[in-house]
């Protein structure tokens, strides 16, 4: 299999105008000065854009009108409109937004004790193949320009205000694969975390990925504070390539070398996610060969038992062996904890509610 293209795809349509919440504030101190309008202003359409969020540039009472009409000429504000908008009865909302050219892409915002968490989607659909993922069914259709992922959580920031509550952390684990569609994410990751925009600390910031071997070097060169995860599910190359064909193209040893990489360069703890489905992963044997393959790193285990997907054959494991693999890797020194549920009654597990309610695009 000849490694992954990484390229960008082409559109279903091409987008018309730009969302505005993809220019970072010197991307737009540099657009005013092309056309004409004083520099500062970008700090001004920041506060309205991220601190008041407002829904139109006509809101934007200290702009003159000449140039709220020019920002509405150039960009789109709105992005994402609110398709579907379901409640767990734990609190987890799931959202499925329609984009401009009238694909769907999902959001969820997850409740915890230490705060309020929102999962983006990069891209709409997903070419990796995962054999476990509703993500992936129908393949890729386009990437999200920055500004579709930003939106994502100013929509669910705008639902928060409501209750006076605040985004508090993102995960960047939606539809989708963030280093295939590597400069969008980093841009989106650059402006939620910038103190004039959503002011999201980058330690309450993850981004996880399949294992795209070449970028997790160059985000490793990044030399950011925001958490990595890599999706790695199998402790072994041939179970890897089973589970996650992209195993094919970047081998379980090359996406180890490249983790070590990242913990020498960083010096950061890396997160390991290891979804746990029913006679396929999850025997003790499997997770003493997974503290084998993770011994002497700087990491952490985060065991998902699975959701059930109608459109995948895997089932969940039963609760005693998710706590005997627990066990197995806490008595052989392996920093790890289960991963606690959320949103089981309203199709949470990414990508179900798309493929629930948009079947033709994920035939």
């Amino acid at each position: 299999m000849e490694q992954l293209n990484t390229t960008e795809t082409n559109t279903a349509k091409e987008i018309k105008k730009k969302s505005i919440y993809s220019l970072q504030l010197n991307e737009l101190r540099n657009w005013l000065s092309e056309n004409g309008e004083k520099p500062f202003r970008a700090e001004q359409i920041f506060e309205w854009l991220y601190k008041k969020r407002i829904t139109s540039f006509e809101d934007m009472s200290n702009v003159g009108k000449a140039l709220r009409d020019k920002l509405a000429n150039h960009f789109d504000l709105t992005t994402l409109k609110t398709a579907i908008q379901q409640t767990s009865s734990d609190g987890t909302i799931k959202f499925l937004f329609e984009l401009h050219d009238g694909y769907s892409i999902e959001t969820v915002l997850m409740r915890h004790d230490y705060g309020n968490s929102v999962c983006v989607t990069t891209q709409v659909g997903c070419r990796i193949g995962c054999t476990f993922c509703a993500s992936t069914l129908g393949g890729l259709k386009r990437h999200l320009e920055a500004g579709e992922i930003v939106a994502q959580v100013v929509k669910v920031q705008q639902t928060l205000d409501e209750t006076d509550e605040r985004v508090n952390s993102v995960v960047i684990m939606g539809i989708g694969e963030p280093f295939d569609n590597y400069d969008n994410m980093l841009s989106f990751l650059k402006i939620i975390n910038h103190e004039k925009a959503l002011n999201i600390g980058a330690r309450h910031i993850t981004v996880s990925t399949s294992g795209i071997v070449p970028k997790i070097y160059q985000f490793a060169d990044e030399n950011t504070q925001i958490n990595f995860a890599i999706s790695l599910h199998a402790p072994n190359t041939e179970l890897r390539s089973r589970l996650m064909p992209i195993n094919k193209a970047y081998k379980l040893d090359d996406l180890m070398d490249a983790v070590r990489y990242y913990i020498d360069k960083t010096g950061r703890r890396i997160s390991f996610e290891y979804g746990l489905f029913g006679g396929v992963n999850d025997s003790v044997e499997h997770a003493e060969e997974l503290a084998v393959l993770l011994k002497g790193l700087k990491c952490h285990v985060n065991l998902i038992p699975v959701n059930y997907v109608p459109e995948r054959d895997y089932v969940r494991t039963p609760r005693d062996k998710i706590f005997a693999f627990e066990k197995t890797l806490k008595n052989l020194g392996i920093n790890v904890t289960i991963r606690r549920e959320q949103g089981s009654d309203i199709a949470a597990a990414c990508g179900q509610l798309r493929a629930k309610e948009r079947k033709e695009e994920t035939r």
